[in-house]
């Protein structure tokens, strides 16, 4: 069941870049959204959990996932969080490099889902929600004449699989491990959401509308955890 939904989450956001592609202000409030979203989960999920062990040391991966992040940035040009220009940007990323640096993205991010036994638990809402708006940005920059070509759906697929193919990997792995993965993966989300929430506005003026998608997003996590907690 788990499988099923990290795929569906993907396809379903590929479909929304295919329908809404041109309409950049939907892909920018679907990010905001999610940005919001993610961070709350990061601070009030994950980070909750990592800590909670006898590791001094952990804050060092949450630190190593961030960096991984900026370098994997260097792949997908700020795919996770909506820099794109698609005329621009279609002959400066490749094909190969996109694909390279979003699985790494999203295999990483299903390693901790290898012993989840909760259907809805708040980490896997978390990768649901965030790949929406990738998967979104994704749908939008391979689309052409209306249509994905071969090449376009063999990205989309390796993406949709990559993080299911984390999960039944870190079955194999040490359980202990998995607090090591959740500290990168945490500091993965943690760089992609606070560059969405904290860039900087035009003329560095106060967006409300911004301000509202972040609450938006921050009410829809606290609701799952309160949910969660009962």
């Amino acid at each position: 069941m788990i499988v099923f939904l990290l795929i569906l989450s993907v396809l379903t956001g590929v479909y929304l870049g295919k329908l809404f592609g041109n309409k950049h202000m939907f892909a920018k409030n679907l990010l905001i959204l999610s940005a919001g979203f993610l961070i709350t989960i990061c601070l009030n999920e994950v980070f909750p959990e990592v800590y909670n062990g006898e590791n001094s040391n952990i804050g060092l991966w949450v630190i190593g996932g961030v960096l991984l992040q900026m370098l994997l940035e260097n792949l997908t040009k700020g795919f996770e969080h909506g820099h794109f220009h698609h005329h621009q940007d279609e002959k400066n990323i490749l094909p190969v490099a996109l694909m390279v640096g979003m699985f790494i993205h999203a295999f990483l991010e299903g390693i901790p889902l290898a012993n989840e036994t909760e259907i809805l638990s708040p980490y896997l809402m978390g990768i649901l929600f965030h790949n929406l708006p990738i998967s979104f940005v994704l749908g939008a920059f391979l689309i052409k004449d209306s249509k994905f070509s071969p090449s376009s759906w063999l990205i989309i697929s390796i993406f949709a699989l990559a993080s299911p193919l984390g999960l039944l990997l870190g079955r194999y792995f040490n359980p202990d491990l998995k607090i090591y993965f959740l500290a990168i993966v945490g500091g993965i989300f943690l760089h992609i959401s606070s560059v969405i929430i904290f860039e900087s506005n035009k003329n560095h003026n106060i967006d409300w509308k911004k301000i509202t998608l972040v609450v938006a997003g921050v009410l829809l996590a606290m609701f799952g955890h309160v949910f969660h907690q009962h």
